[in-house]
């Protein structure tokens, strides 16, 4: 299969990426603006097609590139191959991919989806590539036991062979070149108990940081959705984050883990410029509370926020997910997006953007702790 990736150059022209084997069709591509919000005309947004697995129709890969940030680059023929370089005016830009995956029954296949989508932004350039919650199995205690694998602690080492999962996201990570946030998976730990976890593995292959969902999903509204994540799940008690090799931290959440402000708030204070939440929200909390969350936490902490969501399947009887990964920068504009389809959305995060909110708006330098604090 062949896919053309449009990748935007200083000419306004396009020029096309390949990407997998051979194809048996050629592939529309197109330019889309508009799915753009009205407040986000200067972005370019390319959208391409390409047939992936077979329970999946279409895996489109959309970029959403600020043409300031990127068009001065091709024109000097730079490679923005790797993020956190100094661009021009001494700024550092991080390019991120949100792959949102179909995820189904099948283990084999949930694991080969992620391998497209992640060298799909890879070959867009993403350093930085994250995968969605529960991206190897489907989101329910059902699922949870059944696709329970065993996970290292960072920098333990440990047989890989021993976890499939573990093992194709560190294939991934080595053959990119990129830093691979493995959404979450269930983790079965030596004492038996199931964690919802998600792994960070470095270029190299090695598991850098590991997350434990904090915060369990367990809600009862009525008419919408039951769920009880610790019928089989138990909880992290840990903060997690991780740094790049050019010094940009990025701090780990896990979907439910985004609604509690102080957790959020603590992992910032490890240093984070980005925070990234693998999630799965559901129909009813999706389109009430999925984006207010992610600009609540970036204009709470003046940092970039990044979800990334399964894509939302077909079937009625499966966990309906909301989809619409996003980032949403500091000052809580949300910068690039897509729907509920399987998808890959890579943007371009300028990281001195987060210092240059914190002092136009000191509100770390404001707190009154003689007055308040947080029980």
């Amino acid at each position: 299969m062949i896919v053309h990736a449009a990748v935007p150059s200083h000419t306004g022209t396009v020029s096309h990426v390949a990407v997998g084997a051979r194809s048996t069709a050629p592939h529309e591509i197109r330019s889309d603006c508009s799915r753009v919000r009205p407040d986000r005309q200067h972005a370019q947004s390319a959208t391409l097609s390409y047939n992936g697995l077979a329970q999946a129709a279409a895996v489109r890969v959309r970029q959403s590139l600020r043409l300031s940030d990127t068009a001065s680059l091709w024109a000097q023929g730079r490679s923005l191959r790797f993020g956190g370089d100094r661009m021009s005016g001494g700024r550092r830009v991080l390019r991120i991919g949100l792959c949102q995956v179909m995820v189904g029954g099948d283990k084999t296949a949930n694991l080969q989806a992620a391998r497209i989508a992640a060298d799909a932004a890879a070959r867009q350039g993403a350093t930085l590539i994250v995968l969605p919650e529960c991206f190897n199995c489907p989101y329910s205690n059902e699922a949870f036991p059944a696709f329970a694998e065993p996970v290292p602690d960072a920098g333990a080492g440990g047989d890989q062979a021993a976890s499939a999962s573990l093992a194709a996201l560190a294939a991934i990570a080595k053959r990119t070149g990129a830093y691979i946030v493995g959404g979450s998976m269930p983790e079965r730990n030596g004492d038996e108990k199931l964690y919802n976890t998600c792994v960070v593995v470095s270029p190299d292959g090695n598991v850098i940081a590991k997350h434990r969902k904090v915060h369990l999903f367990n809600v009862d509204i009525p008419g919408k959705i039951t769920f009880r994540e610790s019928d089989t799940l138990s909880p992290g008690h840990s903060l997690t984050s991780f740094s790049m090799a050019d010094g940009t931290r990025v701090g780990i959440g896990i979907c439910y883990d985004i609604r509690f402000s102080e957790f959020c708030a603590a992992t910032t204070g490890l240093g984070c410029d980005l925070l990234v939440f693998p999630g799965a929200f559901n129909m009813t909390t999706g389109p009430a509370h999925w984006e207010l969350l992610q600009r609540a936490r970036a204009v709470d902490n003046q940092v970039f926020v990044a979800t990334v969501s399964p894509a939302r399947s077909p079937d009625p009887q499966d966990y309906q997910a909301w989809g619409h990964s996003s980032v949403c920068d500091p000052w809580g504009t949300v910068i690039a997006t897509t729907g509920h389809d399987p998808d890959v959305v890579i943007a371009d995060l300028d990281l001195d953007l987060v210092g240059r909110v914190r002092n136009q708006i000191p509100i770390r330098k404001q707190k009154r702790p003689d007055v308040y604090k947080v029980q």
